[in-house]
């Protein structure tokens, strides 16, 4: 029997989660002494503070965003290696989220606390697969922790695209994307389809995608697209932030079939307040069935929901015999726009 219940020596403070006997925090949302962070992601990877550990490409991140802000001391975690700090068991296992995503497995006083982070079930060629830890406590987000909220296969999703490309070759396609994470996932689904032709990126774009290049994930011929004629941008595919649509960057485009790759797209709404034509559902977060099956995978007695949509998923989780409750933790963002 554990001598310790894990929300015993794990609280929420107003900088984040507080792991007590180890003296550190994950994802901290406010500067602290020792962080420990679970991918790069601007709303769980926060500048300033002291020490950071995460894994090297989490690291890599963080210096490309925030320069010498990143933090004090940057330590690279090494994937499955387990270390002590203070009187925690700390080893950090694939997410599957964005390159260098990864859970944080606690291990103290008998239990087995694993935080999760943002994570997704679905192969992707940017970063290693999510791997389940048979746990206590599991710490979970519910992004999409609604049952409406289940995604189509990746690989359906940009054979619309292409079709409409091929539909359409006088116009270009612009995709919105964010810059960590699913501009890369989508650059690699497709040339997986076949798409061998540059893909032209906004500046914004730019500098994660020669980071993915240099830290070993191929993405093939990227274009500045401000380099190239609105002559040649037609039939071509444009990657560009979310908001570029409606910016005067856009403009240089040959009348653009406006696309956004997002989960949100499920929700019709949200892509027509967008101005979306082209609405992709392409999610680095798991969907409705793949957060329940994952909470089954894990065996965790009890289930901790961090973020999104956490009343439904509690119920559900409930349902099936276990204990659930919100975390309530503020500062973390339904996607990455930085």
């Amino acid at each position: 029997m554990p001598s310790l219940r894990p929300d015993q020596w794990i609280r929420v403070q107003p900088e984040g989660l507080l792991v007590v006997p180890g003296g550190f925090h994950v994802d901290p949302v406010r500067p602290v002494e020792r962080a420990l962070v679970t991918h790069g992601h601007s709303d769980h990877a926060r500048p300033n503070n002291r020490a950071v550990l995460a894994t090297a490409e989490t690291l890599a991140i963080m210096r490309a965003r925030y320069g010498e802000e990143a933090g004090r001391s940057l330590e690279p975690a090494t994937l499955g290696e387990t270390r002590r700090i203070g009187e925690v068991d700390v080893t950090f296992v694939p997410a599957g989220h964005v390159l260098g995503s990864a859970q944080i497995v606690l291990e103290h006083a008998g239990s087995r606390v694993v935080v999760s982070g943002d994570y997704k079930r679905r192969p992707d060629q940017t970063c290693l697969p999510f791997q389940p830890v048979i746990c206590d406590v599991f710490v979970t987000e519910a992004t999409f922790g609604l049952p409406v909220f289940r995604h189509p296969p990746d690989g359906e999703e940009i054979g619309k695209l292409l079709h409409s490309v091929a539909l359409f070759p006088e116009r270009s396609h612009l995709v919105g994307v964010y810059a960590l994470g699913k501009a890369q996932r989508v650059i690699r689904l497709l040339r997986q389809a076949g798409w061998d032709r540059p893909i032209y990126v906004h500046g914004a774009l730019q500098a994660l995608c020669d980071l993915y290049e240099s830290l070993g994930v191929p993405l093939g011929p990227l274009r500045p697209a401000t380099e190239a004629s609105k002559a040649e941008l037609a039939g071509q595919i444009v990657l560009a932030p979310p908001s570029a649509s409606a910016d005067r960057w856009s403009r240089r485009l040959p009348d653009p079939v406006v696309a956004a790759a997002s989960g949100w797209m499920r929700v019709r709404q949200r892509a027509r307040q967008g101005g979306v034509e082209l609405p992709l559902i392409i999610s680095d977060h798991a969907d409705w069935d793949e957060l329940c099956a994952t909470i089954e995978e894990v065996e965790a007695g009890e289930v901790w929901v961090t973020h999104g949509r956490e009343e439904a998923l509690i119920h559900q989780v409930r349902k099936s015999g276990r204990a659930a409750r919100a975390l309530a933790l503020i500062g973390f963002e339904e996607d990455d726009a930085a």
